[in-house]
């Protein structure tokens, strides 16, 4: 699964689209340097019902932006994804989506 259908599916599990998640932790203070990615897997899990691997797709986003290593992108190997800018404004609207 590409980091970007990590995204796509937290969006249809949650009905919220990756960026809004993302406020919400910012309004928590969960993308200070201090908070540890367990922390906020926790809140994702009881809040969200997500999974791990899922939150962690979103602990990346949090901490870190959406930019990823350019090593994800391309058209061969698994994990996969088409830009090394994740969209996270929701997949109807990305770009990038086949």
């Amino acid at each position: 699964m590409s980091f970007q259908a990590y995204l796509d599916t937290i969006e249809d599990k949650t009905g919220l689209v990756p960026r809004a998640l993302v406020d919400l932790a910012k309004e928590k203070g969960y993308d200070d340097p201090s908070v540890k990615a367990g922390t906020i897997v926790t809140w994702l899990a009881d809040d969200y019902g997500l999974g791990r691997g899922h939150a962690m797709a979103l602990v990346h986003v949090i901490k870190k932006g959406p930019k990823i290593d350019a090593k994800h992108v391309g058209t061969s190997g698994s994990h996969r994804d088409a830009s090394d800018e994740l969209w996270l404004d929701g997949k109807a609207t990305n770009p990038n989506r086949a």
